[in-house]
């Protein structure tokens, strides 16, 4: 098993003794941050020396906000590493962190799920890597993974490939083993930098990268234009455009000055200027998406690569923030693909995996196996992934009857009455002008498309393997979950539902994002497609017909 030396998280973890010995992080973090912060203080300097601006004036206060949060990240750095220590045993994996409230978490080995690695720019600069351990840990109920910022770069792979590969020792109560440090008080012993240069020079044995089994897919630069076009594109321009105003009004540089002063904005008129600023502040947000895409998707790899308890679905992907991120396969329970609405006339899609052990709602998306791509594209890979002899992504969909789409245009029609009843009750109080209640009547036929094309997404059949299921207005999600892992059928039908003899069959599972609706069946199809999608559940509830 991998261990780090007591005296320093600086020496390679050897691969063959287990160890009951409380480690330190790395000590290179805390040179790496102090470097930081006397960078950050630098446009400060440069801004009052050089520009020679008014330290008290209110255009410096930023800089000298920047300087402050680089220091203080330093020392809240240095803190943390004194404070945090952490031990890998053959049945645990335990981590101690907190200065004023101390905590003492721990995994058992068999319940590890994922071990990803994780380098920011300065971490991959001074040779560092970020572990993340998790157990299948949910944000909702208020937990997260075991997070060890930062180890050596040889340390981080050695210490993946170990919890990964390596075979767990029946679990022991961690408070039996032995601990040189009763009071969570952190022990004497220091690195200091002549041990990090020893240790840089160490001959330790660190377990080679896994070689793909089989590629699926690697990075496509043209893929950009798929992940240019997005709302958020208006809020990076924007977010931009007030950094580079302030930033230039630092130095005495008037861009709103110069903007203004290129176009006659008076004979354009205020719906010109709309145009142009819609557009601008568009193309500014579009490009800023794309050289996004660039910096977090460069090098993408999605490959199965073989591990200890079989193999494993391993994504790669970053330029200056690295991510590696292992699923095991054994856990995975189907695939899905969702187009959002917006962007369904590109074709573009979103990719995901439904796998036991993975938190759904992380920022870091550890069930994304795919950016924002072609839908056909995301077919043939989540089928190659899933690996059954005809892909189910390609599998014909039953419709669903007219009832369905009855249903949802009563719904439509209902919320555009319910939007007129609103404006004309506040018309006739004098809080909105009575011409507002036209927007009733232009949202009635836009909602009524809405229900159009959410019927339109609705599908559902059954395979050898698999359930398949295709509902979603605003994200058309096709879902491809295992028959074998579904734990439990939910059928249920509303008042309007009852009325039109329509039910909705939820098929449930411990994996992905626990369940997966199937809206507006027939009512007669709607035993028989529960009842076939997972064989024998039902059947003790079941009632032979005479």
């Amino acid at each position: 098993m991998s261990t780090v030396s007591p005296e320093t998280a600086d020496q390679h973890l050897s691969a063959d003794t287990p160890t009951t010995t409380w480690q330190r992080l790395s000590a290179r973090i805390i040179w790496v941050d102090l470097a930081i912060s006397v960078l950050s203080v630098l446009p400060a300097a440069v801004a009052i020396w050089v520009f020679d601006i008014d330290a008290t004036g209110g255009q410096i206060w930023p800089l000298i906000g920047l300087a402050v949060l680089g220091v203080l990240g330093a020392v809240f750095d240095m803190v943390r590493w004194t404070f945090t220590r952490f031990r890998i045993s053959p049945g645990y994996v335990e981590l101690k962190t907190g200065v004023l409230l101390r905590q003492h978490r721990s995994i058992q080995r068999d319940r590890v799920r994922s071990v990803d690695v994780e380098a920011k720019l300065r971490h991959r600069m001074a040779k560092m890597r970020v572990v993340n351990i998790g157990a299948g840990q949910q944000s909702a109920a208020g937990e997260s993974a075991l997070s060890l910022d930062a180890l050596s770069a040889d340390d981080a792979l050695s210490l993946q490939d170990d919890l990964l590969n390596g075979a767990a020792a029946p679990a022991e109560d961690p408070r039996l083993a032995p601990d040189p440090d009763q009071d969570g008080l952190p022990s004497p012993q220091r690195p200091d930098a002549d041990t990090d240069a020893q240790n840089d020079d160490d001959q330790t044995a660190v377990a080679p990268p896994r070689e793909p089994i089989r590629v699926f897919a690697r990075f496509e630069p043209r893929w950009f234009i798929y992940n240019m076009f997005n709302i958020w594109a208006y809020v990076l321009a924007l977010g931009l455009l007030w950094g580079g105003l302030w930033l230039l009004n630092t130095v005495g540089i008037d861009l709103y000055g110069f903007v203004v002063g290129l176009l006659d904005w008076e004979s354009i008129g205020w719906v010109g200027t709309v145009l142009i600023a819609l557009v601008a502040v568009g193309a500014l947000g579009a490009v800023g998406l794309g050289i996004y895409y660039f910096t977090e998707n460069w090098n993408f790899e999605l490959a199965r690569v073989p591990s200890g308890k079989g193999t494993m679905l391993r994504t790669r992907k970053g330029l200056l923030t690295t991510r590696e991120i292992n699923r095991d396969e054994n856990r995975i329970r189907g695939a899905q693909i969702s187009e959002p609405v917006l962007w369904r006339w590109m074709g573009a899609s979103d990719t995901s995996v439904i796998t036991t052990g993975l938190d759904e709602w992380s920022m870091s998306e550890p069930a994304a196996i795919l950016p924002r791509g072609p839908v056909h594209r995301a077919k043939e890979v989540a089928g190659q992934v899933l690996g059954a002899p005809e892909n189910p992504f390609h599998a014909h969909l039953n419709p669903h009857p007219r009832r369905a789409l009855r249903r949802r245009l009563w719904w439509a029609t209902a919320l555009a009455l319910g939007i007129g009843g609103v404006l004309t009750w506040l018309a006739l109080i004098d809080v909105v002008p009575y011409t507002t209640i036209w927007a009733a009547a232009a949202f009635w036929p836009m909602s009524l498309l809405a229900a159009v094309i959410a019927y339109r997404a609705l599908g559902h059949t059954l395979t050898d393997r698999y359930v398949i299921t295709r509902s979603g207005l605003l994200n058309r999600a096709t879902t491809v979950l295992q028959r074998s892992a579904v734990s439990t059928i939910v059928i249920s039908e509303s008042l309007l539902q009852r009325r039109l003899n329509l039910r909705t069959v939820s098929t449930m599972t411990a994996a992905g994002g626990g369940g997966y609706d199937t809206p507006d069946i027939d009512r007669q199809q709607s035993v028989e497609f529960a009842v076939q999608a997972a064989p024998g559940l039902l059947d003790p509830f079941l009632v032979p017909d005479k």
